[in-house]
């Protein structure tokens, strides 16, 4: 055997001898086997786990961390490695394992029960994973675990009891998951824990009692969940507690004074719960307090807080309470740390609170949403460190104090919704730290001072609703960081200064409702982050400049009610436009097709100018449109944009314009559709029974077109049609009893079409109809219906030029709101109803057998009828006169003869004995004491005659009905 040979003999053995004298790779006794096949399981997008393998040594692996003797592994850290899968149970076989940090990764999946096998696991750290599931109960076997974070994870059911059984644990993180119950009694077991953080979940109940057990708390977290009840007591004997936060719960009642014991309390939130009573003045003794939060409660009277005792207060927040009195005179001292005070959407009222002046460490003030009043003290300089002051929606009045130019810190004020009148101080120019002034819905006059363009800090201008006057400040262009410029209603004139295009971070434009003119500067089409330009109701004329063409993220454009003329091309080059109106101007030309391209458009509105050409058919690309006015323009030929693909389309009007063609079927197809309105066109053809497939429509206005054929039946699908105007076409036949299903109509127009057959009487159902009922010019014919008198909001009925004939219903007298009737040209008949007296002549005119005020009486109606009669029916009632007439003659010339006859017994009876004044008694008794004048009481047809008529016969009663009759059948003739 050579030389070489017994070498690599040599080699070999001595290689096999170190392989047998350490752990196998593959045993699976080892560390390092368990961790191959733990990673074997995970995804390594990033491959940070590249170095596991067997080609070095396990304890130099990533996260890995050995115990002395480089036998175990006593730590594993992955955390934020980007690694996803499931944590596998083969972790259990990590039995020296002290620390086990997953988290930060995109872990799935349930925590495997396996892991309570790891006696010796101290530190588990699970959190900001997507784990789910339920905490499993072995985790209970964990009697040597002091941190257990596992929050942020999609963890679920309740907090367990068991958790109780972890006496060791310092740490509990449970935040960000979505258990729910109550928070477990055994909590208090946990006598060594220092942080509780249990924020974000969906827990419920009360807080126990018992947590008072937890003496070494210093962090108690358990905000953003549904705890309901009273803040317990024995929170006020944990003395090492830190931070207190049960921010946005329901809890009640009123604040523990204990709470006042905790010395050692840096962070104190209350925020959003029902708390209610006053602010304890215990804690006035948290001497290390530095933020404290009790906004959005019920806190109710004084604030009994003073910042001189609370030396390391820096921020104090109670806003939204029903604080009110004034704050104490000691409220603030020199030594004062407050920084941060808001005492916002309080009931606080008076002047502003001189206390507040001493807070000289002051950066942020809110004093918003008050009842303060009066003026703003010229001591508001005081504050020097002052950064944001919000005075806004109160009711302070006066000028703004020119001392206020004297804040030179001063970045933010709010003081929009008072009373301040007068002019900007000119003393605000000093201000170059102001970013933000909000002075809207004030009485403020004047001009806006040019030392005002020295705040070259300002980033937002907002001065709507004032009455500022002049012009806006030439020098405007200084503003180079300004991004929000609102001037809206003011009395502003003049033009928009050339050196406004230079503000080149501009992106909120608001100049509507002033009294500006001139053109729009060229400059502009530097602001290439112009974001929205408002100019409506001013009086702007000119082109619009090509150039504007170029601001690619233009979003909101409205220049309407101005007076620009000109294409609108240059308005249409960015495609993030989502709304543009440009009603009431003098634009000409047509739309263009580029328009097509801002495909994000919601709102286009070019009404009432003088657009011309067909209607693109590219705007059907525009999916997102909920609002399309085209109205009151000169578009001609056909509606060739076929929007059915608009599904978001809620008004479409295209009314007053020279359009021609027929309406196709899908209109139907525009589900969200409220408002169609086509009125005022060329338009024929059939009304599309597709529109009842519309079922949001709430107007519908065909008016003035030439559609002929009938009512489509599907009108009556439309249930929540308010407006229904399809007046001045050719519609004919019936009007379909199928719109009874509109129940809430309330304007009904069909007038001026050539309808037929009767009005449907179901129209009576109806009862929402109050603006009108319009069916007049059309044939309808038959009665009214009385079911019409039940549409008891109606205001205007018009039936008139129509065949209608028939009485009219009194049912229609209930209608009180009615104040114009039409019924006039129709054939109608009969008394009109008493309640309708008050109404022109005009609304019945035209119906010759109508009659009652306002028209003649029906009593000479009546005599009108009869004069009107035919010869036979006037000679039946002529014999039917002579007839009666004669046999009331008979029977009074039968009782004449027997009085007679009587009268001459009595006297022949008495002649002996009375004489004449015996007869002259009988006269008495059958004339009574009435002669007066010659005249005697006759007992005949005529009453009343006088003495000279004694001798008329019954021949002349018969002789004087026949005359009459005579003459009226000569008059009939």
């Amino acid at each position: 055997m050579g030389f070489l040979q017994i070498y690599h003999l040599v080699l070999l053995v001595a290689f096999l001898s170190s392989v047998s004298s350490s752990p196998s790779l593959f045993d699976n006794s080892t560390d390092s086997y368990w961790l191959l096949r733990i990673k074997s399981e995970l995804v390594d997008p990033f491959g940070v786990l590249n170095n596991w393998s067997t080609m070095n040594n396990f304890c130099r692996w990533k996260g890995v961390t050995c115990s002395l003797d480089q036998d175990n592994i006593i730590a594993l850290n992955l955390s934020g490695l980007g690694l996803s899968g499931s944590i596998s149970p083969e972790f259990s076989y990590l039995t020296s394992v002290q620390i086990l940090d997953l988290s930060s990764n995109s872990l799935t999946n349930a925590i495997p029960p396996e892991i309570g096998i790891l006696q010796n696991l101290q530190v588990l750290l699970l959190y900001s994973n997507s784990l789910s599931g339920k905490l499993p109960s072995e985790l209970a076997l964990l009697n040597k675990l002091q941190v257990l974070r596992i929050g942020d994870n999609l963890l679920m059911g309740e907090i367990p009891a068991w958790i109780g059984n972890l006496t060791e644990l310092s740490v509990l993180g449970i935040a960000y998951c979505q258990f729910k119950g109550s928070i477990p009694n055994e909590i208090g077991n946990l006598k060594h824990l220092k942080s509780l953080d249990l924020q974000h979940n969906f827990l419920s109940g009360h807080i126990p009692e018992e947590i008072g057990g937890c003496k070494e708390l210093q962090n108690f977290a358990a905000s953003n969940n549904f705890l309901e009840g009273d803040i317990p007591i024995s929170l006020g004997q944990m003395g090492s507690l830190k931070i207190l936060n049960l921010a946005n719960n329901s809890l009640s009642g009123s604040i523990p004074v204990e709470l006042g014991w905790l010395q050692n309390l840096i962070y104190l939130n209350f925020l959003g719960n029902k708390l209610s009573g006053e602010v304890p003045s215990e804690f006035n003794q948290l001497k290390q307090l530095e933020r404290l939060d009790l906004s959005s409660n019920n806190l109710s009277g004084p604030v009994n807080l003073i910042t001189s005792r609370l030396k390391n207060l820096t921020v104090l927040a109670l806003s939204n309470n029903v604080l009110t009195s004034k704050l104490p005179l000691d409220f603030c001292s020199e030594n004062s740390n407050l920084k941060l005070l808001i005492l916002s959407q309080n009931k606080f009222a008076g002047k502003f609170p001189s206390e507040i002046l001493n807070c000289s460490s002051l950066q942020q003030l809110d004093l918003s949403d008050n009842e303060f009043e009066g003026e703003l003290p010229p001591q508001i300089d005081k504050l020097q460190n002052l950064t944001d002051l919000l005075l806004n929606n109160n009711s302070f009045s006066g000028i703004l104090p020119r001392q206020i130019g004297n804040l030179s810190n001063l970045e933010t004020l709010f003081l929009f919704d008072n009373r301040i009148s007068g002019g900007i101080p000119v003393e605000i120019g000093k201000l170059q730290k102001l970013s933000v002034i909000y002075l809207y819905d004030n009485q403020m006059s004047g001009d806006i001072p040019l030392e005002f363009m020295n705040c070259t800090s300002l980033k937002e201008i907002d001065f709507f609703g004032n009455q500022f006057s002049g012009s806006i400040p030439a020098t405007i262009g200084k503003l180079k960081k300004l991004e929000k410029l609102l001037l809206r209603q003011n009395d502003l004139s003049g033009s928009i200064p050339t050196s406004l295009g230079y503000c080149k971070k501009l992106q909120f434009l608001v100049l509507a409702d002033n009294k500006l003119g001139g053109s729009i500067p060229s400059t502009f089409r530097y602001l290439s982050e112009l974001f929205l330009i408002t100019l409506y109701n001013n009086s702007f004329e000119g082109s619009v400049p090509n150039s504007l063409f170029l601001l690619k993220n233009l979003n909101i454009i409205n220049l309407s009610h101005n007076r620009f003329h000109g294409n609108i091309f240059p308005l249409t080059g960015s495609s993030s436009l989502t709304k543009l109106d440009l009603t009431n101007n003098s634009f000409s030309g047509g739309i263009p097709s580029t328009l097509s391209l801002s495909r994000n458009l919601t709102r286009l509105r070019l009404s009432h100018n003088n657009l011309t050409g067909e209607i693109p058919s590219e705007l059907s690309q525009l999916v997102e449109l909920n609002f399309l006015d085209l109205s009151f323009n000169s578009f001609t030929g056909e509606l060739k944009p076929d929007f059915s693909k608009c599904k978001k389309i809620e008004h479409l009007l295209v009314n007053n314009n020279q359009l021609t063609g027929t309406i196709h079927g899908w209109l139907g197809n525009l589900e969200e559709l409220g408002e169609l309105d086509i009125s005022f066109n060329n338009f024929h053809g059939k009304v599309p029974p597709e529109l009842g497939n519309c079922s949001k429509l709430l107007k519908l206005s065909l008016q003035s077109n030439g559609f002929s054929g009938e009512i489509p039946v599907e009108i009556g699908s439309l249930s929540s049609l308010n407006v229904l105007n399809l007046q001045k076409n050719k519609l004919s036949g019936r009007v379909p009893s199928a719109l009874q299903q509109c129940m809430k109509l309330y304007e009904l127009r069909l007038a001026e079409n050539l309808l037929t057959g009767s009005i449907p009487s179901e129209l009576g159902k109806l009862s929402e109809l109050q603006v009108i009922l319009d069916f007049s010019g059309n044939q309808f014919t038959g009665k009214i219906p009385s079911s019409i008198g039940n549409l008891m909001k109606l205001e205007r009925l018009n039936l008139s030029f129509n065949k209608l004939e028939g009485e009219i219903p009194s049912s229609l007298g209930k209608l009180t709101s009615l104040h114009m009737l039409n019924l006039s040209y129709n054939q109608l008949k009969g008394e009109i109803p008493s309640t309708f007296s008050g109404f022109p002549l005009g609304s019945f005119i035209g119906n010759e057998k109508l009659c009652g005020p306002p028209l003649k009486l029906c009593l000479e109606s009546k005599k009108g009828e009869m004069r009107g009669l035919s010869n036979s029916e006037v000679a039946s009632i002529i014999v039917a006169i002579v007839f009666t007439s004669t046999l009331i003659c008979l029977v009074i010339l039968y009782l004449i003869l027997r009085i007679w006859n009587n009268w001459r017994k009595v006297l022949v009876s008495s002649l002996d004995t009375s004489g004449i004044e015996q007869k002259r008694e009988e006269e008495k008794w059958v004339c009574g004491n009435e002669k007066k004048n010659g005249e005697y009481c006759k007992v005949n047809s005529l009453g009343l005659v006088s003495s000279k008529e004694n001798r008329i016969t019954t021949t002349t009663c018969v002789f004087q009905m026949k005359m009459e009759s005579e003459t009226m059948l000569d008059s009939v003739a």
